[in-house]
Protein backbone atom coordinates (compact mmCIF):
# COMPACT_ATOMS: atom_id res chain seq x y z
CA UNK A 1 0.00 0.00 0.00
CA UNK A 2 2.80 2.66 0.60
CA UNK A 3 4.43 1.55 -2.75
CA UNK A 4 1.56 2.38 -4.32
CA UNK A 5 0.72 5.33 -2.36
CA UNK A 6 4.56 6.90 -2.78
CA UNK A 7 4.49 6.29 -6.47
CA UNK A 8 1.21 8.12 -6.81
CA UNK A 9 2.39 11.22 -5.13
CA UNK A 10 5.29 10.83 -6.78
CA UNK A 11 3.64 10.46 -10.75
CA UNK A 12 1.17 13.35 -9.40
CA UNK A 13 4.19 15.89 -9.11
CA UNK A 14 5.00 15.00 -12.11
CA UNK A 15 1.66 15.77 -13.96
CA UNK A 16 1.01 18.74 -11.74
CA UNK A 17 4.05 20.30 -13.49
CA UNK A 18 3.27 19.60 -16.62
CA UNK A 19 -0.22 19.87 -16.39
CA UNK A 20 -0.82 23.50 -14.79
CA UNK A 21 1.43 25.73 -17.02
CA UNK A 22 -0.57 24.16 -19.61
CA UNK A 23 -4.50 24.13 -18.07
CA UNK A 24 -3.50 28.25 -17.12
CA UNK A 25 -2.16 29.05 -20.46
CA UNK A 26 -5.16 27.27 -21.99
CA UNK A 27 -7.50 29.36 -19.52
CA UNK A 28 -6.10 32.74 -20.28
CA UNK A 29 -7.21 33.21 -23.72
CA UNK A 30 -11.26 33.53 -23.86
CA UNK A 31 -12.90 32.29 -26.50
CA UNK A 32 -13.74 35.14 -28.84
CA UNK A 33 -10.83 36.34 -28.27
CA UNK A 34 -9.50 33.12 -29.97
CA UNK A 35 -12.06 32.36 -32.56
CA UNK A 36 -11.04 36.66 -33.61
CA UNK A 37 -6.88 35.18 -33.42
CA UNK A 38 -7.88 31.87 -35.72
CA UNK A 39 -9.09 34.34 -38.36
CA UNK A 40 -6.47 36.59 -39.25
CA UNK A 41 -5.00 35.75 -42.28
CA UNK A 42 -1.66 35.92 -40.79
CA UNK A 43 -2.34 33.42 -37.84
CA UNK A 44 -4.48 31.05 -40.32
CA UNK A 45 -1.70 31.18 -42.95
CA UNK A 46 1.37 30.48 -40.88
CA UNK A 47 -0.40 27.37 -38.41
CA UNK A 48 -1.27 26.20 -42.32
CA UNK A 49 1.97 26.71 -42.98
CA UNK A 50 3.07 24.98 -40.13
CA UNK A 51 1.09 22.00 -40.10
CA UNK A 52 1.58 21.30 -44.07
CA UNK A 53 5.46 22.00 -43.97
CA UNK A 54 5.85 19.06 -40.92
CA UNK A 55 3.76 16.64 -43.09
CA UNK A 56 5.98 16.87 -46.07
CA UNK A 57 9.06 16.29 -43.62
CA UNK A 58 7.13 13.08 -42.08
CA UNK A 59 5.87 11.61 -45.48
CA UNK A 60 9.96 11.68 -46.60
CA UNK A 61 10.98 10.42 -43.38
CA UNK A 62 8.46 7.42 -44.20
CA UNK A 63 9.81 7.01 -47.58
CA UNK A 64 13.31 6.99 -46.34
CA UNK A 65 13.03 5.88 -42.60
CA UNK A 66 11.35 2.89 -42.58
CA UNK A 67 14.05 1.06 -44.78
CA UNK A 68 16.60 2.47 -42.38
CA UNK A 69 14.51 1.16 -39.51
CA UNK A 70 14.10 -2.50 -40.88
CA UNK A 71 18.03 -2.86 -41.57
CA UNK A 72 18.98 -1.16 -38.31
CA UNK A 73 16.44 -3.65 -36.37
CA UNK A 74 17.37 -6.62 -38.73
CA UNK A 75 20.88 -6.61 -40.13
CA UNK A 76 24.13 -6.63 -37.81
CA UNK A 77 26.86 -4.45 -39.26
CA UNK A 78 30.08 -2.50 -38.32
CA UNK A 79 29.58 1.02 -37.60
CA UNK A 80 25.99 -0.03 -36.66
CA UNK A 81 26.31 1.74 -32.98
CA UNK A 82 27.78 5.19 -34.62
CA UNK A 83 24.78 5.04 -37.10
CA UNK A 84 22.48 4.72 -34.47
CA UNK A 85 24.24 7.44 -32.22
CA UNK A 86 24.10 9.87 -35.62
CA UNK A 87 20.34 8.92 -36.12
CA UNK A 88 20.18 10.25 -31.97
CA UNK A 89 21.87 13.42 -32.67
CA UNK A 90 19.33 16.25 -33.27
CA UNK A 91 17.75 15.09 -30.48
CA UNK A 92 20.28 15.68 -28.05
CA UNK A 93 22.16 19.04 -30.23
CA UNK A 94 20.53 22.74 -29.72
CA UNK A 95 18.28 22.82 -32.91
CA UNK A 96 19.93 26.19 -33.71
CA UNK A 97 23.17 24.63 -34.15
CA UNK A 98 21.21 22.25 -36.09
CA UNK A 99 19.79 25.23 -38.05
CA UNK A 100 23.03 26.51 -38.77
CA UNK A 101 24.66 22.93 -40.15
CA UNK A 102 21.85 22.43 -42.55
CA UNK A 103 22.58 26.30 -43.36
CA UNK A 104 25.94 25.27 -44.60
CA UNK A 105 24.56 22.56 -46.81
CA UNK A 106 21.49 24.27 -48.12
CA UNK A 107 22.26 27.82 -47.92
CA UNK A 108 23.07 30.28 -50.89
CA UNK A 109 26.73 30.00 -50.80
CA UNK A 110 26.59 26.41 -50.37
CA UNK A 111 27.65 23.71 -52.97
CA UNK A 112 23.90 22.92 -53.35
CA UNK A 113 23.53 26.01 -54.42
CA UNK A 114 26.56 26.33 -56.83
CA UNK A 115 25.38 23.66 -58.66
CA UNK A 116 21.87 23.35 -58.79
CA UNK A 117 21.20 27.31 -58.78
CA UNK A 118 18.32 26.77 -56.40
CA UNK A 119 17.63 28.80 -53.50
CA UNK A 120 15.41 27.07 -50.83
CA UNK A 121 16.64 29.31 -47.95
CA UNK A 122 13.41 30.96 -46.90
CA UNK A 123 11.07 29.23 -48.46
CA UNK A 124 8.23 25.78 -47.39
CA UNK A 125 10.98 23.66 -48.29
CA UNK A 126 13.67 24.95 -46.19
CA UNK A 127 11.20 24.78 -43.45
CA UNK A 128 10.34 21.36 -44.24
CA UNK A 129 14.19 20.21 -43.96
CA UNK A 130 14.44 22.00 -40.47
CA UNK A 131 11.45 19.79 -39.43
CA UNK A 132 12.71 16.36 -40.96
CA UNK A 133 16.48 16.74 -39.60
CA UNK A 134 15.24 17.03 -36.08
CA UNK A 135 12.30 14.94 -35.64
CA UNK A 136 13.00 12.16 -38.02
CA UNK A 137 14.68 9.95 -34.97
CA UNK A 138 11.29 9.96 -33.62
CA UNK A 139 10.01 7.94 -36.58
CA UNK A 140 12.92 5.69 -36.84
CA UNK A 141 13.43 4.90 -33.70
CA UNK A 142 9.74 4.06 -33.66
CA UNK A 143 9.73 1.77 -36.10
CA UNK A 144 12.96 0.67 -35.46
CA UNK A 145 11.28 -0.86 -32.05
CA UNK A 146 8.28 -1.90 -33.98
CA UNK A 147 10.42 -4.41 -36.17
CA UNK A 148 12.66 -5.78 -33.01
CA UNK A 149 9.40 -6.90 -31.46
CA UNK A 150 8.50 -8.81 -34.51
CA UNK A 151 9.95 -12.65 -34.59
CA UNK A 152 11.56 -12.83 -37.83
CA UNK A 153 10.10 -16.10 -38.61
CA UNK A 154 7.37 -14.58 -40.14
CA UNK A 155 8.95 -13.29 -42.77
CA UNK A 156 11.26 -16.80 -43.86
CA UNK A 157 7.99 -18.85 -43.63
CA UNK A 158 6.33 -16.06 -45.84
CA UNK A 159 9.68 -16.59 -48.09
CA UNK A 160 9.60 -20.42 -47.87
CA UNK A 161 5.93 -20.47 -48.99
CA UNK A 162 7.28 -18.98 -52.34
CA UNK A 163 6.88 -15.25 -51.17
CA UNK A 164 10.02 -12.88 -52.42
CA UNK A 165 11.72 -10.73 -50.06
CA UNK A 166 10.00 -8.18 -51.03
CA UNK A 167 6.67 -9.42 -50.83
CA UNK A 168 7.09 -10.69 -47.49
CA UNK A 169 8.04 -7.14 -46.50
CA UNK A 170 5.11 -5.36 -47.90
CA UNK A 171 2.67 -8.52 -46.52
CA UNK A 172 3.74 -9.52 -43.58
CA UNK A 173 6.21 -7.97 -41.83
CA UNK A 174 4.72 -4.03 -42.44
CA UNK A 175 1.65 -4.70 -41.91
CA UNK A 176 2.85 -6.00 -38.16
CA UNK A 177 4.12 -2.63 -37.35
CA UNK A 178 1.69 -0.51 -38.79
CA UNK A 179 0.90 1.18 -35.12
CA UNK A 180 4.59 1.60 -34.77
CA UNK A 181 4.79 3.35 -37.77
CA UNK A 182 1.53 5.67 -37.10
CA UNK A 183 2.63 6.81 -33.61
CA UNK A 184 6.29 7.54 -34.87
CA UNK A 185 4.24 9.47 -37.83
CA UNK A 186 2.13 11.17 -35.67
CA UNK A 187 5.12 11.72 -33.22
CA UNK A 188 7.33 13.04 -35.87
CA UNK A 189 4.64 16.05 -37.12
CA UNK A 190 4.01 16.94 -33.94
CA UNK A 191 7.58 17.40 -33.24
CA UNK A 192 8.00 19.38 -36.66
CA UNK A 193 4.85 21.66 -35.53
CA UNK A 194 6.60 23.05 -33.04
CA UNK A 195 10.21 22.94 -34.10
CA UNK A 196 11.81 26.35 -33.89
CA UNK A 197 15.32 26.79 -33.48
CA UNK A 198 16.11 25.17 -37.06
CA UNK A 199 13.20 26.93 -38.92
CA UNK A 200 13.82 30.24 -37.56
CA UNK A 201 17.16 29.79 -39.13
CA UNK A 202 16.40 28.51 -42.49
CA UNK A 203 12.99 30.90 -42.87
CA UNK A 204 12.05 33.43 -41.10
CA UNK A 205 9.30 33.94 -43.28
CA UNK A 206 7.41 32.29 -44.63
CA UNK A 207 6.12 32.56 -40.57
CA UNK A 208 5.38 29.08 -38.93
CA UNK A 209 3.29 29.17 -35.84
CA UNK A 210 6.38 29.12 -33.31
CA UNK A 211 7.91 31.79 -35.43
CA UNK A 212 4.99 33.73 -35.39
CA UNK A 213 4.47 33.37 -31.50
CA UNK A 214 8.34 34.20 -30.84
CA UNK A 215 7.70 37.70 -33.41
CA UNK A 216 4.52 39.08 -31.61
CA UNK A 217 5.81 37.98 -28.29
CA UNK A 218 9.36 39.89 -28.93
CA UNK A 219 7.68 42.99 -31.01
CA UNK A 220 4.20 43.51 -28.75
CA UNK A 221 5.01 41.44 -25.17
CA UNK A 222 3.01 38.63 -23.83
CA UNK A 223 0.02 39.42 -24.38
CA UNK A 224 -0.47 39.94 -28.19
CA UNK A 225 1.49 36.54 -28.09
CA UNK A 226 -0.96 34.61 -25.41
CA UNK A 227 -2.90 33.39 -28.19
CA UNK A 228 -1.53 32.13 -30.70
CA UNK A 229 0.31 30.27 -28.28
CA UNK A 230 -2.94 28.64 -27.21
CA UNK A 231 -3.92 28.00 -30.72
CA UNK A 232 -0.62 25.79 -31.10
CA UNK A 233 -0.64 24.19 -27.93
CA UNK A 234 -4.59 23.12 -28.81
CA UNK A 235 -3.54 21.59 -32.17
CA UNK A 236 -0.36 19.69 -30.05
CA UNK A 237 -2.78 18.14 -27.65
CA UNK A 238 -4.87 17.26 -30.06
CA UNK A 239 -2.82 15.40 -32.16
CA UNK A 240 -1.01 13.53 -29.16
CA UNK A 241 -4.57 12.44 -27.47
CA UNK A 242 -5.66 11.25 -31.45
CA UNK A 243 -2.51 9.18 -31.08
CA UNK A 244 -2.65 7.76 -27.68
CA UNK A 245 -6.60 6.48 -28.75
CA UNK A 246 -5.57 4.83 -31.83
CA UNK A 247 -2.36 2.90 -30.04
CA UNK A 248 -5.32 1.87 -27.10
CA UNK A 249 -7.60 -0.07 -30.27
Amino acid sequence: MKFKIIFSFLGVILILFIGIPVIKILFSTDLPKLVETTLEPEVYSSIILTLRASLWATMAALLTGIPLAYLLARKQFKGKKILEGLIDLPVIIPHTAAGIALLEVWGRHSLFSKISGAQIIGTEIAISIGMFFVSVPFLVNAVKSGFKLIDEKYEKTAITLGASKWKAFFSVSLPMVKKSIFSGSIMMWGRGISEFGAVVILAYHPMTASVLIFERFQNFGLKYALPVTVLLILISLVVFVFMRIFEDK
